[in-house]
């Protein structure tokens, strides 16, 4: 797997080339670590030349630190006087990248990230694997990572995961969730009203649409699970119900996850202003650091 790790020397940046380390075999994968020499040149107008290839050399120390030994295909670093979004983004075409990283400061407004407000030209102006690291890994525990499923991006995301190298301690997760309007128990007032003989079929019909929603879902996620790296195949998937988002981030709450996986399904602009979307409101309200991978529109 060829991978593209962009820095700019801050601690967020660098935070997410420890995760990376974390998810890299050096023996199959090659990494490439992005440096714009512009954004540092904007921040300290007027430096020297030989300034600005001192900083370099030392991020790339830094990084060469940060990453594991071994590698086969000795890392590389990239920089040119592009601005951080272009350079990044061409970078990755050059380099014949597989996925993107990043480091992203904070959460909420998912503009303030890496090397300034680059974090939309580079999600949405690729079409690459992006992987948004929020914080350094854990010390002393393995990964606890979150992969949400959805029938248009179980596959994208299932290959994606194959080809990252997951250590064995690593505690993965397969969350989906049904959004039928029936789903869930069946509501109070109709429990209520179970004497009158309509109302009770009502409440019959409810309760099986909702079970039955529920049983498949589950069985989809195990086929989905068996798609999936073994550290992902160790538990029972999680079945909710409600809004998609809302529940992935709350089970990664819930379980202190460090990365949460999505697929970024193609939608139209309509659909995106009245229901959101997934991998979007994941993004931008996670506290984990968060993979998404895109799905082409066919």
């Amino acid at each position: 797997m060829k991978i593209l790790v962009a820095v700019d020397g801050s601690p967020k940046s660098l935070d997410a080339v420890r995760l990376l380390a974390r998810l890299v075999d050096p023996a199959a994968d090659a990494v490439t670590v992005y440096f714009s020499k512009l954004e540092l040149e904007r921040q300290l107008p007027g430096t020297s030349h030989a300034v600005i290839d001192g900083a370099i050399a030392a991020v790339r120390e830094e990084a060469w630190k940060l990453l594991p030994a071994g590698f086969t295909h000795e890392p590389e670093l990239i920089t040119d006087s592009q601005t951080a979004a272009v350079g990044i983004l061409e970078a990755a075409t050059r380099s014949q990248a597989d996925l993107l990283v990043v480091g992203a400061r904070g959460h909420g407004a998912i503009e303030s990230f890496l090397l300034g407000s680059v974090s939309r030209a580079v999600v949405h102006g690729g079409h690459l694997p992006v992987l948004v690291a929020r914080a350094a890994p854990p010390t002393g525990r393995g990964l606890r990572v979150l992969v949400g499923h959805h029938p248009a991006s179980a596959a994208a995301v299932a290959a994606v995961a194959r080809k990252l190298h997951w250590p064995a301690d690593t505690e993965g997760r397969v969350i989906g969730v049904t959004e039928s309007m029936l789903a869930g128990p069946v509501p109070a007032w109709v429990k209520e009203r179970v004497r009158d003989p309509d109302t009770a079929a009502i409440a019959a019909a409810w309760q099986h649409e909702h079970d039955d929603e529920v049983a498949a879902l589950g069985g989809t996620l195990k086929t989905f699970q068996g798609t999936l790296p073994a550290p992902f195949r160790g538990h029972d998937p999680i079945v909710a119900q409600g809004n998609p988002a809302e529940k992935i981030l709350d089970q990664a709450k819930a379980a202190g996850s460090d990365l949460v996986v999505v697929g970024r399904t193609p939608t139209d602009a309509l659909s995106r202003w009245l229901l959101g979307s997934t991998s979007e409101a994941v993004l931008a309200h996670a506290t984990a650091s968060v993979l998404l991978v895109p799905v082409e529109k066919k």
